[in-house]
C-alpha cells in the first residue's frame, strides 16, 4: 500500500473537512470538473476549493486532467479535475485508490473490488458447500487475501467493507445475530482485519449497506430518502433519510423478517402466520419449488434458473413471491412514504418482469404510492451486493475525506 502525505488539519468547527467533503462528492456527481464550476455548483469560494483540491490531489482521491483542458485562447486555462480512478499506467505515473468487499451470504460469499465510483473492478465466488460453520470465517479471510493479492496489483487498498444479513452492529464490527450462519456476539471485523493482516475492515448488515450505495452512488432521489427491502435467505430492510441510513438503539433497525404480508397464511417458526420472511425468502421459496416437483432440490438459485428455461411452474411460483414482496412494500410506503423503494430480489434482478409484479402488488394496495416508478431495483443490478459491501469502506471517506484517507492509506 501507499503511505499518504501527512496534511496539517484544522480544529474547531470542522469546516474544513466539512469542504472537503462538499469538494469530494461534487467531484463525485460532477467530474471531470473545473475548479471554478464546483464552486459555482457547491457554493464555496473559489479560494476555498482550490484548497481543498489541494489536499485531495495530494492524498490520492482527486486528479488533474489537464488533457481534457479546451484552449479557448482568452484566459487562465481551467484544468478539470476528477477522481482518482486510473492505474498505474497513467501519465502521471500513480494509481488511485480501490475499496475491497465481501457480501456473505448463507450459500456463498462475494469478494468485490471497487474504484471510487463505486464500479467492480473484479469479482469472485466463494461456494460454501462443504465448509464446517466453524471454519467459514477462516476460509473467507483465506480466500479474499488470495483475491486481492491477485486483484490489486499495486494500486493503493483503502480497506474491506464486508455486509452480511442478520443484526450487525458496525460500531463494534461484530454480528450480533445471524441465525442461519450460527454466529452470535461474534467480532468478525476483529477477526478479518487480523487474517487480512491488519487491514482496515468495516461490517455492517447488508440492507443498510445496499441503501447507503444507493444514496452514495445511486439515483439523486435516494438521498432524500429511501426504504430498502432485501429478499434473500435473510429478509431484512433499511431505512435512510437526508443521506444517513438509520441505525436505531445498537444498530438494531431494520427487523422486517415477521412483518405481516397481506393474504399470506404461510406459517411461520414464531407461531403466527404470513410473516415476510417466511412467506418469501429465498429458504421458503426452494422448499415450496420442491413440495412442488419444480426442483430435485431446495435452491432458490435453481428454481430463478427454471424459470429462465421457460418453466411456467417456476414462473408461477416467482410470480406469487414478487406479489407477496409487493405487498409488503406498500406497507412499508403507508408508513414510511419515501422517495424510492429499492428492492433487492434475485429474480427480479435478472427479468424486469417480476419487477414488475411487485410494482403492481405494492401500487395496488398501497394508500399513499400511485407510482410504481418509485419502485426500483438497485442501480447495480447482480452487482450489488459486492459494490454495497465495498460502499461501507468508501461511505466514511467521502464523508471526512482528509481524516479518513490519512488514516487509511497510510501504512
Amino acid at each position: 500500500m501507499t503511505a499518504a502525505p501527512q496534511i496539517s488539519r484544522a480544529t474547531g468547527d470542522g469546516r474544513r473537512e466539512t469542504n472537503a467533503a462538499t469538494v469530494l462528492r461534487t467531484v463525485l456527481d460532477h467530474g471531470p470538473v473545473a475548479r471554478r464550476t464546483i464552486a459555482d455548483l457547491c457554493g464555496l469560494s473559489p479560494a476555498a476549493v482550490s484548497r481543498q483540491c489541494t489536499d485531495l490531489v495530494r492524498l490520492g482521491l482527486v486528479r488533474e486532467l489537464p488533457e481534457l483542458v479546451e484552449s479557448s485562447g482568452v484566459g487562465r486555462p481551467q484544468i478539470p479535475i476528477d477522481l482518482h480512478t486510473g492505474t498505474a499506467g497513467e501519465p502521471d505515473g500513480t494509481a488511485g485508490p480501490v475499496a475491497g468487499g465481501i457480501h456473505i451470504g448463507v450459500p456463498a460469499s462475494t469478494f468485490g473490488l471497487m474504484d471510487l465510483r463505486g464500479r467492480l473492478l473484479a469479482r469472485r465466488h466463494l461456494p460454501h458447500d462443504g465448509i464446517a460453520p466453524g471454519d467459514l470465517s477462516h476460509r473467507i479471510t483465506y480466500g479474499m487475501r488470495g483475491f486481492l493479492d491477485d486483484t490489486v496489483q499495486g494500486r493503493p487498498l483503502l480497506g474491506v467493507g464486508t455486509a452480511l444479513g442478520g443484526w450487525v452492529d458496525p460500531a463494534l464490527g461484530t454480528v450480533v445475530r445471524h441465525d442461519a450462519l450460527g454466529w452470535h456476539q461474534r467480532p468478525l471485523a476483529a477477526e478479518l482485519a487480523r487474517g487480512l493482516g491488519g487491514v482496515d475492515v468495516r461490517l455492517d448488515n447488508h440492507a443498510r449497506a445496499i441503501a447507503q450505495s444507493e444514496i452514495l452512488f445511486g439515483r439523486p432521489a435516494a438521498r432524500r430518502s429511501l426504504v430498502h427491502l432485501f429478499v434473500g435467505n435473510v429478509v431484512d430492510a433499511a431505512l435512510g433519510i437526508a443521506g444517513v441510513v438509520h441505525q436505531g438503539p445498537g444498530s438494531g433497525a431494520g427487523d422486517v423478517a415477521h412483518l405481516p404480508v397481506p393474504d399470506s397464511t404461510t406459517p411461520c417458526a414464531c407461531g403466527r402466520t404470513g410473516c415476510l420472511e417466511a412467506t418469501a425468502s429465498n429458504t421458503a421459496i426452494a422448499l415450496t419449488a420442491v413440495r412442488r416437483g419444480i426442483v430435485p432440490e431446495p435452491d432458490a438459485f435453481l428454481v430463478v434458473d427454471a424459470a429462465a428455461a421457460g418453466d411456467r411452474r417456476a414462473d408461477r411460483l416467482l410470480r406469487e413471491r414478487a406479489r407477496a414482496v409487493g405487498r409488503a412494500a406498500a406497507l412499508l410506503l403507508d408508513v414510511l412514504n419515501p422517495d424510492l423503494v429499492v428492492v433487492t430480489e434475485h429474480s427480479s434482478l435478472l427479468n424486469p418482469d417480476y419487477l414488475e409484479e411487485i410494482r403492481g402488488a405494492a401500487v395496488d394496495l398501497s394508500h399513499v404510492c400511485g407510482d410504481p416508478e418509485r419502485i426500483v431495483s438497485p442501480h447495480a443490478g447482480t452487482a450489488a451486493l459486492p459494490v454495497a459491501a465495498g460502499t461501507i469502506l468508501l461511505n466514511p471517506l467521502f464523508r471526512s475525506p482528509l481524516a479518513a484517507a490519512e488514516r487509511e492509506l497510510r501504512g
